[in-house]
């Protein structure tokens, strides 16, 4: 029985969550492969092969694969995936998007947003926002999972010493072109690997005051920013801090939630935080239910008080 993980990477380095998934890889039993789909990604394809726990890196390597179009690395996996009893994607929004064409393809049941490994047939997964968990059993041949990196530990990423394989690479599926990119430039931690977060919410009132309170205590902390979806769609933070069930599943070491109120959609991106700090003036506000620690006061005097504290 061997499993195959989809990389996620750079072309030069691989990203953290693909550890995460070679973590729930291992859990299923077997060996553990890792797919680098890529262009001019030998780089990419060693830095794998430096994972503890994997045991063959597969690189695949080509200009069609050079902006990992949904289209090309489905059928990169499906020209491998009889090989495997397991593929695991990170359930990222690259992973989202490739998952699904393979599962349909292989006319398979896809397992969404795994957080546990029970056995090589079982699986946990949470439901209505996290509010339940689901226990999930799979008889398909081939199980195509999408991981919550939240819920592994990531593998070391050095270590192992596995092979690498060059193999044949499929043609360009020609059913989609990539057109160009508008990147937003963050010199913070990326959210969903920040170790500390600090996110606002709608009662900051406008973007000009997001950005007053939150970024200096960012800044003394080396936080990422996050932000709920209310803020997001008042226009006080950008889309791609959106931390929450619609947004993203973050699990940092401390995350301090300011004027949030703590709506359930919102609660599924974060709960798993190793430390909570709500600041809200609401006492009956839901955040204080899953807080370590709570205060109830204005933010607009208790976050520049804590940033002089600090």
């Amino acid at each position: 029985m061997s499993n195959l993980v989809i990389a996620e990477h750079d072309n030069v380095s691989i990203k953290g969550a693909t550890l995460n998934t070679v973590t729930a890889a291992v859990a299923c039993g077997g060996d553990v492969h890792v797919l680098v789909a890529g262009h001019n990604a030998s780089a990419a394809a060693q830095a794998a092969s430096q994972i503890a726990g994997v045991s063959k890196v597969i690189h695949a390597d080509s200009e069609v694969f050079a902006h990992a179009l949904a289209e090309n690395v489905a059928a990169q996996v499906l020209a491998i995936a009889g090989n495997y009893t397991h593929i695991l994607f990170p359930a990222t929004a690259g992973g989202k998007n490739v998952s699904p064409r393979v599962a349909a393809k292989l006319d398979v049941a896809q397992l969404s947003d795994v957080t546990l490994v029970l056995s090589a047939d079982t699986f946990e997964r949470p439901i209505y926002a996290g509010n339940a968990i689901a226990t999930v059993q799979s008889k398909d041949a081939t199980k195509v999972l999408t991981v919550r990196t939240t819920g592994f530990d990531p593998a070391a990423a050095s270590g192992g010493s596995a092979s690498v394989e060059t193999i044949a690479v499929i043609a360009d599926s020609g059913k989609s072109a990539f057109k160009g990119s508008e990147i937003a430039k963050n010199d913070r931690p990326e959210l969903t690997a920040a170790k500390i977060i600090v996110s606002g919410g709608r009662a900051l009132g406008s973007a000009e005051k997001f950005a007053e309170v939150i970024t200096p205590l960012a800044d003394k902390l080396g936080a990422a920013m996050g932000a709920s979806r209310a803020a997001v769609d008042a226009g006080y933070a950008p889309n791609d801090w959106q931390v929450g069930q619609t947004g993203k599943i973050v699990a940092p070491q401390l995350y301090v939630a300011c004027g949030i109120s703590g709506a359930i959609q919102h609660l599924a991106g974060m709960k798993d935080s190793k430390v909570i700090v709500a600041i809200n003036k609401d006492p009956e506000a839901p955040i204080f239910s899953v807080a370590d620690y709570g205060l109830e006061a204005d933010l607009f005097v208790a976050v520049p008080e804590l940033v002089n504290a600090l």
